[in-house]
């Protein structure tokens, strides 16, 4: 993925959409990416793919509720807090 400058991007916006258009494009400021720009269809895709992840994880949260895997308040914070220590 190409990265450019903010400044090039704003006096370039047109070349930018284009590229978009074939791949997403980093945009930095001071150095530090500050934004990824890409084609409505590539972003459409992304959103359809967050979607079926969180539709999957819903499904298999279901699954264990259903198994009778369920943790208690108490109890799932604690793992989270171990989590957090690993």
């Amino acid at each position: 993925m190409d990265t450019i400058p903010a400044a090039d991007a704003k006096t370039n916006f047109g070349a930018l959409l284009d590229k978009a258009q074939r791949e997403p494009v980093t945009i930095s400021r001071n150095g530090r990416a500050a934004a990824a720009l890409m084609s409505a269809t590539a972003f459409e895709d992304h959103q359809r793919l967050k979607l079926e992840l969180l539709r999957q994880e819903v499904r298999k949260s279901l699954d264990e509720m259903e198994r009778g895997y369920v943790l208690s308040a108490e109890q799932a914070f604690a793992e989270f807090d171990e989590a957090l220590v690993d």
